[in-house]
């Protein structure tokens, strides 16, 4: 038995740890990483599924294929506790000493999505409960609630012992908490009771929420919180303020349960292993960003399973070029570090029809996550799986364990392609001067995701896709892009695109016209000021908060038939739209930019852009069908600004990071890169084909 000094000695020990990560904890998260090795590179290896006289086998692959890191445990809780209270952590143990035996680090994960039978056997309670008040069981994964308190408790006492054992251990070098954690709607009588909670605790009185929800509509008052319960998501009518407040809920749910975790590894871990999750970018997803505890966030990312169809006829073998680049510039400005813990090493199995990636296409992968700027990047998984749900998802090797997959001799030859390059890194070396002069920032925010997708008027309008015509524009601009929030020091951009920014209160409007006033450029967009923050349209014109800002009134709105659709007159070139049309009318002093040639409103003004201050404002108010629309008018207003662009053809992607030029081609045809002939090539060269990479030293 251990001594009442030992256990003193222990606790002091704890709490030094707990103060020093409270100490550190906004510490610059780039400490955790070598700079000089520019990214890592890892794999998911399950010891568990395999017989283990073949893990030394294993793991020696790994280190002969390059691999850095292993990422181990993730849903291994029947593994770690096989019976409650029993803990054995002996195999894994033995997992963890091949790694290093062999020279790679450790990614500890906690086993949360996958609880063991024996505890929801006896608990089945902790499953969630759906809408049709059948509850989930055991066989699958993420079937637990996070509403449920006894499970949230229970995962802590497993999660404390996880990181008692390894928390000091040199050979973790992070943890990953969770897999693919995302909000889930759970029916059961704690979700509710926690639902009511959470409203009591927001708006403190019955007579606050009815207001805020608008319950005069429909006899839907209230009398107390009690009587509230969680809105019925497939039902057409539900009070939309009530939805919106259940999304923000689940969003809390999941933060709050991830956040748990993280503190509960920090009472015992050492200060140089980090904490981070692995989330799916659905943008719509509020949880994404959210994390107060985590380090920095990490991003799983498939790009072939048949539904992305990219360029060209077989461009469903690569993807389209946003769907990383996109997700980089989402996870990177909120700690301005990301890794992407998950990345497609070749055939999946999941999807509607699972086609082979197009060869070349998982090294095109690897090199535009790190032209984002990751610090590592990992893949599911070594070993193709032989059994379970997942079987004929490819990993790095085949399912005889040893032959590697066309993928993961791609892997293989990005490995060797970084050595290259750290070798010849300079750490004084500084991204592209004219790159860095036309970074944008877009403004983004998922509770305008959620509120106009539940209420979009129209089968044409598409939040994310609106997002991304202007995503797309600046990205063929060759712009570094950063999606940035509200509470950002908004003068660090000269350029915010603000796109369809539905609801907001006067200090954010505040904010804007400051930020222009003092010489800021400000793209607005359709949608944009409608609501305020409880989702209710103003007493007032449509979006009259936004007036003074945009030098315009919104006279009305239109939503043509898809069959019909109407046109927007901007620089003599018509543009097809159906989705949404704001139809304008512009104070003395505001320029014209753009016009409707169609209908009852035909030549009203549908765009505008006026100086306010030492700044612009420019109001795009309709949605094209293509994008191409808001593309020009970009590039009038970036050649307004006297802000060099480039014009790269769709598809194609340059970036910047360490010294470095990267450029990426998703399209279906071979380009020459717009750069100077004078650099100097490390991997490909100044023309570049299908699928194909080309770095240089960026010293032009």
């Amino acid at each position: 038995m251990k001594s009442k000094v030992f256990l003193l000695i222990t606790s002091y020990l704890l709490l030094h740890q707990s103060l020093s990560f409270s100490q550190t904890k906004a510490e610059d998260p780039h400490r955790f990483f070598d700079p000089k090795k520019l990214t890592e590179v890892g794999v998911y290896y399950y010891p568990e599924h395999w017989d283990e006289s073949q893990w030394e086998r294993d793991f020696a692959n790994m280190k002969a294929l390059g691999f850095e890191f292993v990422h181990l445990a993730e849903f291994a809780w029947a593994h770690l506790e096989p019976k409650e209270g029993v803990y054995t952590f002996e195999w894994l143990d033995k997992a963890v000493s091949l790694a290093d035996k062999y020279g790679m680090k450790v990614i500890m994960c906690t086993s949360t999505a996958t609880p063991p039978v024996w505890l929801l056997r006896k608990h089945p309670d902790i499953a969630i409960m759906q809408e049709n008040g059948v509850r989930l069981d055991h066989g699958a994964r993420q079937h637990p609630s996070f509403s449920n308190t006894f499970y949230r408790e229970y995962s802590l006492k497993m999660i404390e012992k996880l990181a008692q054992h390894y928390g000091q251990d040199k050979r973790i070098m992070g943890w990953q908490l969770d897999n693919e954690p995302r909000p889930s709607a759970d029916y059961s009588e704690v979700a509710q009771q926690r639902f009511r909670d959470w409203l009591k605790n927001r708006y403190q009185t019955i007579d606050k929420l009815n207001k805020a929800w608008g319950t005069a509509f429909w006899s839907q008052v209230y009398s107390d919180f009690s009587q509230i319960n969680i809105p019925q998501l497939s039902v057409r009518f539900m009070n939309p303020h009530q939805i919106l407040d259940y999304q923000r809920f689940i969003t809390d749910e999941t933060v709050s349960f991830l956040d748990e975790q993280a503190r509960t590894i920090r009472k015992y871990a050492s200060p140089d292993q980090w904490i981070t999750s692995n989330y799916i970018p659905e943008y719509g997803d509020g949880h994404l960003r959210a994390s107060k505890e985590q380090d920095f966030p990490t991003y799983t990312r498939y790009q072939v399973f048949g539904e992305n169809l990219g360029i060209g006829s077989r461009g469903y073998r690569l993807s389209h070029v946003e769907r990383i680049a996109m997700a980089n510039d989402f996870f990177r400005p909120v700690r301005n570090l990301y890794g992407v813990m998950e990345l497609q090493p070749g055939q999946v199995n999941w999807g509607q029809i699972n086609p082979q990636p197009l060869p070349g296409a998982v090294r095109l992968w690897l090199w535009h996550v790190f032209a984002g700027g990751s610090k590592f990047t990992c893949t599911y998984r070594f070993r193709a799986p032989i059994y379970g749900i997942e079987m004929y998802h490819y990993g790095i090797v085949g399912t005889d364990g040893i032959t590697p997959t066309p993928g993961g001799l791609e892997f293989k030859k990005f490995i060797e392609e970084i050595e290259l390059l750290r070798k010849v890194y300079d750490p004084k070396a500084k991204n592209n001067a004219a790159y860095e002069a036309r970074r944008t920032a877009i403004l983004y925010n998922h509770e305008n995701t959620w509120d106009m997708q539940r209420n979009r008027q129209t089968t044409q309008w598409n939040t994310v896709g609106h997002v991304s015509k202007y995503y797309d524009a600046i990205k063929s601009f060759g712009c570094p892009v950063d999606f940035i929030e509200e509470n950002t020091d908004f003068t660090n951009y000269k350029i915010i695109i603000v796109p369809a920014y539905q609801l907001i209160d006067s200090s954010l409007v505040k904010k804007w016209t400051e930020y222009v006033e003092q010489g800021g450029n400000l793209v607005l967009t359709c949608r944009t000021g409608h609501k305020n923050r409880n989702g209710q349209l103003w007493e007032t014109p449509f979006a009259a908060p936004i007036y003074d800002l945009i030098g315009s009134k919104i006279d009305f709105y239109d939503l043509p038939l898809p069959e019909t659709p109407n046109h927007v007159l901007f620089d003599d070139i018509a543009y097809a739209w159906t989705s949404w049309g704001e139809i304008l009318l512009p104070n003395n002093g505001t320029e014209v930019w753009g016009t409707y040639e169609d209908d009852f409103y035909k030549g009203s003004t549908a765009i505008t852009f006026r100086r306010l201050g030492k700044g612009t404002v420019t109001y795009v108010g309709v949605d094209s069908q293509e994008g191409e629309m808001e593309k020009e008018v970009l590039k009038k207003l970036y050649s307004r600004l006297s802000i060099p662009i480039l014009d790269l053809p769709d598809g194609l992607h340059i970036e910047y990071r360490d010294g470095f030029g990267i450029a990426v081609n998703y399209a279906d045809k071979t380009y020459t890169l717009p750069v100077s002939n004078n650099v100097k090539y490390l991997i490909g060269e100044k023309t570049i084909p299908t699928a194909g990479v080309s770095v240089w030293v960026a010293n032009e």
